[in-house]
């Protein structure tokens, strides 16, 4: 008698679940594994920082720096890596900032009389800022979050993220939702390109109320960012009013972020049921 052999599943079946017909699966999927794990781990909302992925500790920002003792300093670009080396030592500032931020805030959630856990540190995942900040968390003995997303450079899922915790993810814009969907704070350390569109994202929302929950968005070094983004004349040339710069906290160094954020969040989400966990409300229009 002939063997009968089965057709696999349809989600056993690999080349259908990759292919274009089953992408509304794959999208759901980033809805629901992280949603599934968060409620497992009873985590019931974060603290989100963004920044760039290319700063460096202070420490190896120093050892990239020392090398060029050994150096020609007649070789060919030899001047310009310097003046990058050192820009980045200036730089690591904001990492040791970060690490800092991430630790005191962790201890202050740890601290909280709740069955939950609340204000997690979250990140995506990767090097820079994102490193700091789980690190940060690590040195406190909390959990943290790392949201990789799978491109080409850059990132990569770093060594301080707790390891239930750490996701990837395909889908930019699921990534980004659950940025937005449990944080109730969001600090942006100095960035390029990713950091500002987190940044500018974020502010939409909660501009134009599609972000309904009091969220606290901090941006970490008036100077810095007024130095890249010149907000009074977005204002002068009439494309935001005076009182969008009302939306978020300009902070300047770690004791007025740690203050800044923790009051915002004692005033606003402190009394927070934490029957939120098994079926929390959608805070996003």
């Amino acid at each position: 008698m002939a063997k009968i052999i089965k057709p696999p599943k349809a989600y056993q079946n690999q080349e259908f679940i990759s292919s274009s017909d089953a992408r509304v699966i794959r999208i759901l999927a980033e809805y629901l594994e992280p949603q599934s794990r968060f409620k497992k781990h009873k985590i019931l909302d974060t603290i989100v920082f963004f920044g760039s992925a290319r700063l460096k500790s202070r420490k190896d920002a120093l050892a990239e720096l020392n090398k060029f003792k050994s150096m020609n300093p007649k070789a060919p670009g030899f001047a310009k890596e310097l003046r990058h080396a050192q820009k980045m030592l200036e730089m690591s500032k904001y990492y040791e900032d970060a690490v800092e931020l991430s630790r005191r805030l962790t201890e202050w959630s740890m601290n909280l009389e709740t069955s939950a856990n609340r204000f997690i540190i979250c990140t995506g995942g990767g090097p820079g800022i994102m490193e700091a900040a789980n690190k940060g968390a690590k040195k406190a003995g909390g959990y943290s979050i790392g949201l990789n997303i799978s491109i080409p450079f850059e990132q990569f899922v770093n060594n301080y993220v707790t390891k239930e915790l750490s996701f990837e993810f395909h889908y930019f814009f699921m990534r980004k939702f659950w940025f937005a969907y449990l944080s109730k704070a969001l600090i942006v350390f100095p960035g390029g390109f990713g950091t500002m569109d987190e940044f500018f994202e974020i502010l939409t929302l909660i501009q134009t109320e599609k972000i309904r929950k009091k969220l606290a968005l901090v941006v970490y070094d008036e100077k810095y960012w007024k130095s890249v983004i010149n907000f009074d004349m977005l204002i002068e040339h009439g494309v935001i009013s005076e009182t969008d710069l009302d939306l978020f906290y300009f902070c300047n160094d770690v004791d007025t972020a740690f203050k800044t954020i923790t009051s915002h969040l004692e005033k606003y989400f402190m009394k927070e049921k934490e029957s939120a966990l098994i079926e929390p409300k959608l805070n996003i229009k």
